[in-house]
């Protein structure tokens, strides 16, 4: 797992880049400076700071795998795309994913219906959690065996710190990262909260410079 954190760049927000296994793999690429080809790209959900078309564009080369919701996604182009409601998977040679619930509980930014996701990814022999857009929701107590937990802690449109700790008991990875927080809601201040509450290894990643 000491790996696999070596391998997560936190590119702000809720943008990641994993490189596992040899492959490229971005979750909600936003604003990307280092525009390294991607080989798979995760969408959550329709919002501008987590599908942004421009982005996806300059990210895809020919096979490139963009996994996303049902839900408008119709201006996204090029690559092999993939649509998954949750509870819906995706597997090829080298990765397998399942799109999972994410959802706002008493608040109308992410709805249930909207069918927005989160996805637990399979690559490198490590299961990530990528939450998405959530509140600490019951259909987490289904996660099982997550190496790695990509958490909001912003509030506002997401759980705030506390209940991603909350959450983070309920889940139970080796290891947690806080995400949305920094440019669109929520501070470091967020993410120390986290790590000062949350019981497990929490890794508060260095936004990534540009290359």
């Amino acid at each position: 797992m000491g790996n696999l954190i070596d391998s997560v760049h936190w590119l702000h927000h809720a943008s990641f880049r994993l490189e596992v296994s040899g492959k490229i793999i971005y979750l909600d690429p936003w604003k990307v400076r280092n525009k390294t080809k991607a080989d798979y790209i995760f969408i959550t959900h329709e919002h501008y700071d987590h599908m942004s078309v421009p982005d996806i564009l300059e990210l895809c080369k020919s096979g490139t795998v963009i996994i996303c919701p049902v839900n408008r996604t119709e201006d996204i182009t090029g690559g092999k795309i993939v649509k998954l409601r949750p509870g819906e998977k995706y597997s090829d040679d080298c990765i397998s994913a399942q799109a999972v619930p994410a959802y706002n509980i008493g608040k109308s930014y992410h709805e249930k219906p909207s069918l927005k996701n989160g996805y637990v990814i399979e690559a490198g022999g490590a299961r990530i959690y990528q939450a998405g857009d959530t509140d600490f929701i019951p259909e987490m107590k289904d996660l099982k065996d997550i190496g790695l937990a990509l958490l909001p802690v912003g509030g506002t449109f997401t759980m705030n710190a506390k209940e991603a700790a909350a959450a983070v008991e309920i889940i139970k990875p080796e290891i947690a990262v806080p995400m949305h927080w920094g440019p669109v809601v929520g501070s470091r201040k967020d993410a120390e909260e986290f790590r000062k509450l949350a019981k497990c290894r929490v890794e508060i990643l260095k936004e990534e410079e540009p290359g």
